[in-house]
């Protein structure tokens, strides 16, 4: 029951993309609006993890995750029935509100509910195929929906799901909190959505428009409201008053590692799917159905293990088992530098199924030790910042990736001199936008943009492979050199 909420906000991570060409025409969204709707949910979502993590340590954590719940599924309703842009965004909004209730309370109730090591590794093991099975999902489920249904239906589809939820949920999951909370910390709350979300936004500002005066003062905002929440913090259990977030969690060098590797294999899914899902359709022509298809067997084989990680965890240590997984990742990003003409469809399935392998591996074991790390009663403290690290990563993984792509993209097309400069400057943008303009163009010089767009981005999926290499090899080699005897 715990794995369907972490299965459905991960879906609502990958399904969006499939449905804004649909979104675009039915509400005709501005450019700006068009990027609030992909950006806002990840923003409040990762500024909000640590907040509703703490908060159902203090209230109760299955009293949190029925209110997450209840809202997720009730946003939902209104999304999909939306009449504008803008009531649109403020749903994607609040679906980031209360998608951030479902995932700490997830994972801190398997912690409280799963007393025993060896049980509770192979239900983490479980609940983290939720992470894959929804990034598979996501394309398969919207391509499906889109060929038979309007856009609203890939918001629609949470609904039944979260109505099962709302009845079982309170008769089968055992309510757990903290003995002695102590005051909330309302100043906390702001310090950390100040740190978590501008820190996002920046990431995100960079990798669109390079660094400007709006990326900058966003991370500022972040560094120092993240002094200011970790000086808060201590003060606050100086004083003997409990913190809205424990921050001597991070004293573990097991939990700062583990969530470094949760963010890394988060990073490597996400940057995964942004390059391979455009090549299977603008390079290769498969249909987004087909793509995602062609996407499945790495994500049941992330599944798979994850599940053999759970018994691997009781014969091998964690230093050996996440730097494990991390280069088995490396080797899949590795073999997508070898992508090119003819057989590259079945070089990117085994690379997935590589990165797909490194990951359940990984994944698994870091989140059973992020809990075990952690004392009982901060299960949500700690089930936030592997949730937290997670988003972080997610969010690295499109912008640092997506914008080396980009660049070796935008370096390597070669746009016919008969295209007229604002065609061209599309074509040069993203690969998109090359295919949308030799659509309009006639003769000669429709392939030959088509042939050198599609020629520079398997050369710039090369460059984007090798960077995902050295980042994994690196994290892999810290996790090893930091867990010395773990």
């Amino acid at each position: 029951m715990l794995l369907l909420p972490t299965l459905l906000v991960t879906i609502d991570n990958t399904v969006l993309g499939f449905a804004l060409p649909a979104i675009s025409t039915a509400l005709s969204p501005s450019a700006a609006q068009l990027l609030w709707l992909v950006d806002v949910y990840p923003l409040v979502l990762a500024g909000l993890l640590v907040t509703m993590g703490t908060l159902g340590d203090r209230v109760g954590r299955r009293r949190t995750l029925m209110v997450g719940v209840a809202g997720f599924g009730a946003v939902s309703l209104i999304a999909a029935f939306a009449t504008d842009a803008t009531h649109l965004v403020a749903a994607r909004a609040l679906l980031g509100f209360f998608g951030a209730m479902l995932m700490p309370a997830t994972l801190a109730l398997l912690r409280t509910i799963f007393r025993d090591r060896a049980q509770r590794r192979f239900a983490v093991a479980v609940w983290a195929t939720g992470f894959a099975a929804g990034s598979a999902l996501g394309p398969i489920v919207g391509g499906l929906l889109l060929q038979h249904f309007w856009w609203g239906s890939v918001f629609l589809v949470n609904v039944p799901v979260m109505l099962v939820l709302l009845v079982l949920g309170p008769a089968l999951l055992p309510e757990s909190r903290m003995a002695n909370p102590g005051r909330f910390d309302p100043l906390g709350v702001v310090l950390s959505l100040l740190a978590m979300a501008p820190a996002v936004l920046a990431v995100k500002i960079v990798a669109h428009d390079g660094v400007t005066a709006t990326a900058a003062l966003a991370l500022l905002v972040a560094v120092v409201a993240g002094v200011l929440f970790v000086r808060r913090a201590e003060a606050r259990r100086a004083a003997g008053e409990e913190p809205l977030l424990d921050v001597t969690l991070f004293a573990s060098p097991v939990l700062r590692l583990s969530a470094l590797a949760n963010a890394t294999t988060m990073f490597a899914l996400t940057g995964l799917l942004f390059f391979s899902a455009q090549y299977l359709v603008l390079v290769q022509g498969l249909s987004p159905m087909d793509a995602g298809l062609v996407l499945l067997p790495g994500f049941v084989v992330t599944m798979l293990a994850g599940l053999t990680a759970a018994r691997l965890g009781r014969r091998y240590p964690l230093r050996a088992l996440v730097p494990a997984g991390l280069l088995l990742a490396a080797s899949g990003y590795l073999l997508c530098t070898l992508m090119g003409a003819g057989s590259s469809v079945a070089v990117l399935l085994a690379a997935s199924v590589l990165v797909g392998a490194g990951i359940g591996l990984s994944e698994t074991v870091t989140n059973d030790a992020i809990l075990t790390a952690a004392p009982a009663d901060r299960a949500g403290s700690a089930s936030a910042v592997s949730e937290t690290a997670y988003e972080i990563g997610a969010v690295l993984g499109t912008a640092v990736l997506g914008s080396v792509l980009s660049a070796a993209y935008r370096a390597g097309v070669d746009v016919p001199s008969s295209v007229g400069p604002t065609y061209a400057a599309t074509a040069r943008e993203t690969l998109g936008g090359a295919v949308g303009v030799a659509q309009r163009l006639t003769g000669a010089p429709a392939g030959e943009l088509l042939s050198s767009a599609q020629a520079a981005f398997t050369g710039a999926v090369g460059i984007t492979a090798l960077t995902g290499t050295a980042v994994l090899v690196l994290v892999a080699l810290t996790v090893f050199t930091g867990l010395r005897n773990r």
